[in-house]
């Protein structure tokens, strides 16, 4: 059991404590962010399938697939032409909040879709593929900052590595 001289150093040492916390948890946040813009970059330039609310990516028209195959771009490779609305894809973290998102206007078009053109979602779909992980980065940040940093025993069920996706 731990002992303190006085009111302050016990007050100090939550302090210590609650700090400690909070970092575990921005970088579990960050973490989170990281693997979600990984994701999102990897769902570009392929058709995907449905999940959770969101529904199968229709195929690319074929007047879209010539326009794309005149400018050299690569087949059947949708919301891919140069990667530049790929590379646009990036993530903030900042206080409690982490933000993943493109830089490029036209990917809410393709995230929602419009009268035109039917949804692609890409970050939609890739925060339901992977919240599971999401939610065990965030917790394992969470008992590891609350436990001092100590290793968390599998049995609490915030065992990132052999976690499914």
């Amino acid at each position: 059991m731990m002992e303190f001289d006085s009111m302050a150093d016990l007050a100090h040492h939550l302090m210590q404590e609650t700090v400690g916390g909070l970092i575990h948890v921005k970088k579990g946040l960050e973490a989170a962010a990281v693997l979600l813009e990984e994701t999102a970059k990897e769902e570009i330039g392929h058709y995907q399938e449905a999940i959770g609310p969101f529904d199968s990516w229709a195929p690319l028209a074929e007047s879209t697939e010539a326009r794309k195959a005149a400018k050299g771009y690569p087949p059947d490779s949708p919301l891919l032409a140069t990667g530049a609305m790929r590379d646009s894809i990036t993530h903030e973290t900042e206080g409690w909040e982490a933000t993943v998102g493109s830089t490029d206007p036209k990917m809410v078009y393709h995230e929602f879709g419009t009268a035109r053109i039917p949804p692609r979602p890409v970050f939609g779909t890739a925060l339901y593929k992977k919240l599971a992980k999401v939610q065990k980065l965030i917790g394992n940040a969470a008992v590891s900052g609350f436990v001092g940093g100590d290793p968390i025993h599998p049995s609490l069920g915030y065992d990132i590595e052999g976690s499914p996706e």
